[in-house]
């Protein structure tokens, strides 16, 4: 089998660009509108569009690796080898989130904490993510008999269980099971509790967050089987319907009298939010995938292919013009009229940084400085 092509991926990019647009306009309106304008029903669609993008990146982040993973094992490549390459570019994008810290507070200083070099953000979390999938894709891969049929499917049932798990596990930790004798940096990783000597919106711990990463480890490899490859759409098709019977299932479940949990948060810790998210991800997929496949997604230049391409980038570039030093916009003193007219400048600046990046001039230099720097294999960028 070969590995999904570019055109195959279409979707998978345009999904991502839509992350990158959603986390735009979460961010933009959060730095700069005015306390008033943050009392608005526009201010809190514009939230609720953005509990969207973490979720997506993560989910999507699975799906990738499950491309990989599998392509590998399709090769004949060696479980041990496969989990050293998954394993170790998530090191790498751990790596990238620390240096990110560090340049946030050294952009900052003297006035940023120190403390604030041991956030758990979203980067750290993708890292931790890609390194436990990584682990478990070789725990499901067994000996050296193991086929690399059956491997996928022993994958897709333990990723399935270890969100699950993770879902479920979460209020606990968050709460009665809370990791006390950690350290406050390590305890982070798990429940997000930072500095504030309890859990805190907004950052991004293992729970709930890598669960969503699992998830998309799963749906990636029932892409990749065999009648997946055969009938896409149908796939995914039949995907979003599991989707929307598990967000059916999940609001049954939390209306239901029954509380399981001492200490109960739907928006923040409930594992029937987390089995509502994945499902509306699913359904988020297939509406992908239909408008690249029978809709205009890539009929023309797709803006949201463009930025999804170069996702990491713009990530790292847009926050410091919206919510650092360089801010485009003065924060908090904006309407919602002013503050528009900041995402539009935000988007296509981040439009024009994508092109750039991805230009034949920008690509020519990559490949030169890769071969500089391995000549022996250099690997495409990320």
């Amino acid at each position: 089998m070969t590995a999904p092509s570019s055109s195959r991926l279409a979707y998978i990019d345009w999904t991502r660009g839509l992350a990158c647009l959603l986390m735009f306009q979460t961010h933009a309106y959060d730095a700069w509108l005015t306390p008033e304008a943050r009392k608005t029903d526009f201010f809190m669609y514009s939230q609720a569009l953005g509990t969207f993008p973490a979720p997506l990146f993560l989910f999507l982040a699975g799906i990738s690796s499950a491309f990989v993973v599998d392509r590998l094992r399709q090769k004949g490549v060696a479980a041990n080898q496969i989990a050293r390459a998954t394993m170790s570019r998530g090191l790498e994008i751990w790596g990238l989130g620390m240096a990110f810290r560090l340049q946030e507070y050294l952009i900052a200083f003297p006035w940023a904490p120190w403390s604030s070099l041991f956030k758990v953000d979203i980067l750290n979390i993708l890292g931790v993510a890609m390194i436990l999938m990584g682990a478990l894709a070789r725990l499901a891969a067994g000996g050296k008999g193991t086929s690399a049929l059956r491997a996928r499917w022993l994958t897709i049932a333990a990723a399935i269980a270890v969100a699950l798990a993770i879902a479920l596990l979460t209020p606990p930790l968050w709460t009665t099971w809370r990791p006390r004798f950690l350290a406050w940096p390590l305890e982070s990783y798990i429940n997000g509790v930072h500095v504030y000597d309890q859990p805190t919106p907004g950052l991004f711990p293992i729970f709930p967050w890598v669960g969503f990463a699992f998830a998309g480890l799963a749906t990636g490899l029932v892409l990749l089987s065999d009648w997946a490859r055969r009938h896409e759409g149908a796939t995914l098709a039949l995907l979003a319907l599991g989707g929307a019977a598990l967000f059916q299932s999940a609001r049954w479940l939390e209306a239901l009298p029954i509380q399981l949990y001492a200490v109960p948060n739907f928006w923040l810790t409930s594992p029937n939010f987390f089995l509502m998210r994945v499902g509306l991800l699913l359904g988020i997929l297939w509406g992908s995938f239909a408008w690249c496949r029978w809709g205009l997604g890539t009929k023309f230049f797709s803006p949201l292919i463009q930025l999804g391409n170069t996702s990491l980038l713009v990530y790292w570039v847009h926050l410091e013009f919206v919510y650092g030093r360089f801010s485009i916009l003065p924060k908090h003193v904006q309407s919602i009229r002013g503050a528009s007219l900041g995402l539009a400048t935000i988007t296509l600046a981040m439009l024009l940084l994508s092109l750039a990046r991805t230009s034949a001039w920008a690509k020519t230099l990559g490949n030169r400085l890769r071969g500089k720097l391995s000549p022996a294999s250099a690997t495409p960028a990320g």
